[in-house]
């Protein structure tokens, strides 16, 4: 797997491989979020902030499932999941006094931090 992973990583360049495992991290602490939030029950378990942490999970997996096949389209998904995890980020906030709810927000702002770079270099190639 490792072996794997390097050849894979070799072809893709290290932003993009960055950026992959930003948004793979950023999807595992969502849904972990999620079972965190339905455990604490009352704020946390607002409709709207579940579909939130669940949104932000499915983009991330989706762009990282994009650029590691090679998609041409992983400059829109990318985009789409850097709104998304800015929102989710945002959202994450409102609990300033759960550690949770910040690891949450700081691996979804890492997230979108990597794929804008994603998608300002996704523009410059594709000019």
């Amino acid at each position: 797997m490792q072996m794997e992973r390097f050849q894979v990583g070799k072809m893709m360049g290290e932003h993009m491989m960055r950026c992959i495992d930003a948004c793979q991290t950023c999807h595992s602490v969502c849904t972990e979020t999620v079972h965190h939030c339905l455990k604490m029950g009352g704020r946390h378990a607002e409709a709207n902030h579940i579909r939130m942490l669940l949104d932000c999970a499915h983009i991330c997996q989706t762009s990282a499932d994009f650029m590691l096949r090679g998609s041409d389209f992983h400059g829109m998904t990318c985009e789409v999941c850097a709104e998304i995890c800015e929102r989710c980020a945002t959202n994450c906030d409102r609990f300033s006094d759960d550690e949770m709810m910040k690891r949450c927000a700081d691996a979804c702002r890492m997230c979108a931090q990597s794929c804008r770079e994603m998608v300002e270099h996704f523009s410059r190639s594709h000019m």
